[in-house]
């Protein structure tokens, strides 16, 4: 297997996070929940020195939601990929090679947060280990390879 580096999987998530920051904005656009997805403050210098902008419960949990549904949902669908991976031409896989279950993709989502409060020395140990996993792979016991779905290993989650 063709194991997906640091740099790769950065540009995936960047890919992900523009797209989801977009569809976040439509939804609190239309709703009027705040979500923290006032892209004009960014031009604000207080927004920018720290800001005053505060996202509501409610939003916060929109976000989380959302999340979970986008990466979760999609790394366990037939894609075995976000949008951003999926361009990039990688796919998520179980240690055998085999599609991801729903509640093994929000275990990694969950997990994803765990890599981020420890200085982000979670998502950098995928530049140094063999098989390029960060924590919340191996947490999850999952892989992120270069290929299409159904590619590797020998059964799907619901075969």
């Amino acid at each position: 297997m063709a194991y997906a580096g640091f740099w790769i999987r950065v540009a995936a998530y960047l890919i992900d996070v523009i797209l989801l920051s977009i569809a976040l904005y439509i939804v609190q656009t239309v709703t009027g929940i705040d979500m923290g997805m006032d892209f004009s403050a960014a031009l604000d210098d207080a927004a920018i020195s720290g800001g005053t902008q505060t996202t509501s419960s409610f939003g916060s949990l929109i976000n989380i939601v959302v999340g979970v549904a986008y990466f979760a949902g999609m790394e366990s669908s037939n894609w075995q990929a976000t949008i951003g991976k999926k361009a990039l031409g990688l796919i998520v896989t179980d240690n055998s090679g085999d599609r991801i279950s729903f509640l093994r993709g929000v275990g990694r989502y969950f997990a994803k947060i765990l890599s981020a409060i420890i200085i982000f020395i979670g998502f950098i140990m995928v530049a140094f280990t063999d098989k390029k996993q960060g924590l919340h792979d191996m947490l999850a016991s999952t892989l992120v390879v270069k290929g299409q779905p159904g590619s590797h290993g020998t059964a799907g989650v619901f075969d």
